[in-house]
């Protein structure tokens, strides 16, 4: 394994490479556009292409891409050469300005929700140069933001890119209130943490639903679960070790700080965009080097049923540019006015927009609550009842630790100076809603502090009316406890598919586009791409169900079937009076299990036939997926699941819960 000190962004064009290799003048301007968000200049853009690929080449690169995020969740790339041909027959290398800063795909190729006629299906990718360029695989790639030629955009980072200049513009605008006049720019950071499974790849190959759908659809639970936490915290076997080392080998490449361990690996804190494209760069690499030890990553929610899932979490904090962590409580929290407020903004932001928020996190069932730790709890519960006559500081005491503890069976939880919130697959979407929300309950802070004729009484009534309005979304007891009264709360719990509609509901639809984020028609294409690929999934999943079941569980329940009821003959035959009532009994279940489960199956198939025949809307198709097409897969896989604790196991057709856990 190489130093880490070595190797750490040898592959990343990144501002310590630009320091050195541009001319003066062209770093400090491509630098004033990165941290102004200034578009690049054409003729600053042809010398930092120039130099860019004298960079790359000498490090043995020939081809570049500029590297993009569409609405379908994954990565898209499309590679190009360096190398062209001259009018004398020579062959030259070649990278402009232009096509440094802009590419040029047919986004036809990409689900876009009806937002684009096929006849004006061309997309532009344009350099998001805050984000380095890096180098992989001989290949330079060019972080991008993806827009149609009219602007509207095809991928999550455009939005993210504008959520975060709309919540600087309102946050620049309370700190001004507050007396804070260096601060020239509100930055948000975010963090991700990333949950894996690693299985052997020869098993993996056996198993249809694995390799289709990412997840296991059959499968009883294992006599050995999670109960002695040895999966987390066990010690390691040598392929994991071995996956483990060339993981952060490789994201130290590219400057991804991260810490890559038994179950999770997590990145360190940096701009919510980069954050977006390291945690893509890390799921490619993690799946990529699990193949090259010929094991398979598995990062579903739910790879296998029945088990704790796979989680994604986003760290989100505030951070101005000239370093104050504005969710930093410090040593007098109540005293702290600018923690206080922004604090309880996300609250307030939690509350109001939640059928928004919930959108992002990807668990069938969403409530949104937060968890904020017994010492803030103590904070809010006194700021409710404050009065000018009774201001904070008299009625909280000094608080001397404020650590929090963290509580990460919740969605939404306060970790001490930054929130941190369950994530979708990519955390673009979750970064933009959570700039978003927040940005809107600034600007109504800032709103009522520019009116106010005292600005530090107008602070004490914001945030008691706040705390008091809004205090039904924190939650600091078990989540189950919240799960069972969140009808009390008045919390809202909905299914994947009902909480898309958050995305078409008017006040989300002002809001976005309020703070440029995103237009109804965007917001629309969202709606209608999330609903269709909820339904293809879906779908997906209930064909293999029925493939799998049909052509392999089925056939091998009979064959099980059969050797019994041949048992059983075999041994009347022998006219000892031998006891057969063991198998007797075993074959009535099985026999039993085989017509219900024949049965489910074909129920499923109806289903799945009559939405093709309905021609169902987007809304109607994707709901009926869930609450019909979805739930008679249960069916099919309960009875499935009890013919595998029945048959022999040496007849069963794919890989149980116990090989795919325990042989790696």
């Amino acid at each position: 394994m190489s130093e880490p000190t070595e190797i750490f962004a040898s592959n990343v064009f990144n501002d310590v490479v630009m320091r050195e290799r541009l001319p003066k003048s062209t770093y400090k301007a491509i630098k004033k556009t990165i941290d102004e968000g200034l578009s690049l200049e054409p003729g600053i853009a042809d010398v930092v292409a120039d130099v860019i690929m004298s960079w790359a080449v000498e490090k043995g690169v020939t081809h570049f891409t500029h590297w993009f995020q569409p609405l379908t969740g994954i990565i898209a790339e499309k590679h190009d050469p360096f190398i062209s041909q001259a009018s004398d027959g020579n062959i030259i290398l070649e990278f402009s300005g232009k096509e440094l800063v802009k590419g040029e795909p047919d986004a036809f190729s990409f689900s876009l929700g009806e937002i684009r006629d096929t006849s004006e299906a061309q997309g532009y990718k344009t350099w998001d140069c805050s984000s380095p360029a890096f180098i992989r695989d001989g290949t330079l790639y060019i972080p991008t933001a993806f827009c149609a030629y009219t602007g509207e955009a095809l991928d999550n980072k455009t939005p993210l890119l504008r959520s975060m200049d709309a919540l600087s513009i309102q946050a620049l605008r309370v700190l001004k209130l507050l007396g804070n006049t260096s601060t020239k720019r509100v930055i948000t950071t975010a963090r991700f943490e990333q949950e894996y499974f690693l299985i052997n790849k020869k098993l993996y190959d056996q198993r249809e639903d694995l390799v289709l759908t990412g997840r296991t659809l059959f499968g009883t639970m294992s006599p050995k679960g999670q109960e002695l936490d040895d999966y987390y915290f066990g010690v390691l076997k040598e392929k994991t070790s071995t996956f483990m080392k060339e993981v952060n080998e490789e994201l130290w490449k590219l400057g991804i700080l991260a810490k890559i361990n038994h179950n999770v690996v997590a990145s360190s804190f940096t701009t919510a965009n980069i954050a977006t494209d390291h945690n893509q760069l890390t799921i490619e690499i993690m799946e990529k080097v699990a193949l090259r030890n010929n094991m398979v990553c598995l990062l579903h929610e739910e790879p296998f049923a029945g088990i704790n899932g796979l989680g994604k979490h986003n760290d989100w904090f505030m951070v101005t540019d000239d370093g104050i962590n504005l969710l930093e409580p410090g040593k007098t929290p109540h005293e702290n006015k600018i923690f206080l407020l922004f604090f309880t903004a996300v609250i307030k932001a939690v509350d109001e927009y939640s059928d928004l928020i919930r959108v992002s996190p990807t668990n069938q069932v969403k409530i949104i609550s937060i968890f904020v730790g017994d010492q803030l709890l103590d904070i809010l519960e006194k700021l409710e009842t404050a009065t000018s006559s009774k201001p904070i500081s008299e009625l909280i005491p000094v608080i001397q630790n404020q650590g929090v503890d963290r509580n990460k069976t919740f969605p939404f939880v306060f970790n001490g100076n930054k929130f941190e919130i369950r994530s979708s697959s990519s955390i673009a979407v979750t970064n933009y809603t959570l700039n978003t929300v927040v940005a809107e309950i600034l600007s109504q802070v800032a709103g009522r502090l520019e009116k106010a004729e005292n600005i530090s009484n107008e602070v004490e009534k914001i945030l008691s009316e706040t705390v008091r309005n809004h205090k039904r979304v924190i939650y600091n007891e078990n989540i189950s406890e919240c799960i069972t009264e969140d009808k009390s709360r008045g919390l809202p719990k909905t299914t994947t598919v009902e909480s898309l509609k958050a995305l078409i509901y008017e006040k989300n639809l002002v809001l976005m586009e309020k703070h440029g984020v995103l237009s109804r028609a965007e917001m629309q294409s969202r709606y209608e791409v999330s609903l269709e690929n909820y339904s293809k999934n879906v779908n997906m999943e209930a064909l293999t169900t029925i493939e799998m079941a049909k052509r392999e569980i089925l056939p091998v329940a009979i064959k099980f079937a059969t050797k019994l009821a041949e048992s059983i003959n075999t041994i009347y035959s022998t006219g000892l009076g031998v006891e057969t009532s063991v198998q007797a009994d075993l074959l009535i279940k099985i026999s039993d299990l085989i017509v219900s489960l024949d049965r489910s199956i074909i129920i499923l198939q109806e289903s799945v036939d009559r939405i093709e025949i309905l021609q169902l809307m987007s809304y109607e198709k994707a709901y009926t997926y869930r609450f019909d097409v979805f739930e008679k897969m249960s069916f099919v896989k309960a009875n499935a699941d009890k013919l595998e604790s029945l048959v022999d196991k040496s007849l069963w057709p794919f890989p149980t819960y116990n090989d795919l856990l325990f042989k790696l």
